[in-house]
């Protein structure tokens, strides 16, 4: 893409500047296409959104993947990367399954807390060293996800428990990637739409309704804006470092917030307002503390 190509060419603040706005436009692309599926769910099932949605993408990725065919060939750890693709793709399914239930702006809550799964993960499966500030920030960050939660007999519900598990795969997910981090961005990007196409043609062929052309062109929106949000997100760690461009990610709360008002008319209560704002905050505070400490990695993948 030579637009992207041409912001290589920036100075280091305009190099900055650009990739910050990159990575803010990446965010609102992502938001909007969460917003698109949630509104499709609505008449049609997961499955056949996952279908549509993966098909208009690899159309897309379809000439890079095949310029780039042989980075396909000798992959590393081919097992690790299918665990990999499985739970990308079981993440993706379940954010749209819980969207079918949830406001918007929950399911990005719960979401927003893969972050703190992965350093307490980190600690429990990789023995990563985990001090006692961030361990602190873990546990705020968990009492973050239980007021959003609100878990008791009359209020928690499966639809939650199912985002929430969506959220613990996104995270082991985020883990796996940091130890893929040799594969090349066009096979882990492509292998994930690979992985929802096929899942997609499984459940939709137990449920399939003819789409309007209406509906066709927003399910190939909604394609084509994820794999162009991915675009973004990748051009804009090359143009400024990730310490400045990744806390911009939190904004998908608040568009979450906005579309979900303005398309489906969802208020967001008290709890879930505190809950994300306790998860923003640990989870920002984390990744100040991993940059301090030097480890601070470039793994960007917002949510579905």
């Amino acid at each position: 893409m030579p637009f992207f190509k041409n912001l290589s060419a920036y100075d280091d603040r305009s190099a900055r500047l650009a990739g910050i706005g990159l990575m803010v436009l990446s965010i609102f692309m992502f938001s909007f296409g969460d917003a698109m599926g949630k509104f499709l769910v609505g008449t049609y099932s997961v499955g056949q959104l996952l279908f549509l949605r993966a098909c208009a993408a690899l159309l897309l990725l379809l000439p890079i993947i095949w310029r780039q065919r042989q980075d396909f060939v000798h992959m590393e750890r081919p097992w690790l990367q299918l665990i990999r693709v499985t739970l990308s793709t079981l993440e993706v399914a379940a954010f749209f399954i819980a969207t079918v239930y949830l406001p918007l702006a929950d399911v990005i809550t719960y979401y927003l807390a893969g972050p703190i799964f992965v350093t307490a993960m980190s600690a429990v499966f990789l023995r990563e060293k985990v001090g006692w500030r961030r361990w602190t920030a873990i546990l705020i960050g968990f009492c973050g996800v239980l007021i959003a939660l609100r878990p008791s007999a009359q209020t928690i519900s499966l639809p939650a428990l199912i985002a929430l598990g969506g959220s613990l795969s996104f995270a082991t997910l985020m883990l796996i990637t940091r130890s893929l981090r040799k594969t090349p961005d066009i096979v882990m990007a492509s292998s994930q739409f690979i992985g929802t196409f096929l899942l997609g043609a499984v459940l939709s062929a137990f449920h399939w309704v003819p789409p309007s052309p209406g509906s066709l062109v927003i399910f190939a929106l909604a394609g084509v804006i994820s794999v162009t949000a991915l675009f973004c997100v990748n051009r804009s760690l090359k143009l400024a470092p990730a310490s400045v461009v990744v806390p911009y990610q939190y904004s998908m709360i608040v568009w979450a917030v906005i579309f979900g008002f303005i398309v489906f008319g969802d208020v967001p209560e008290i709890a879930t307002i505190v809950g994300a704002a306790i998860i923003i905050g640990a989870g920002f505070y984390i990744y100040l503390r991993e940059r301090d400490l030097g480890r601070v990695t470039v793994d960007v993948n917002p949510p579905a």
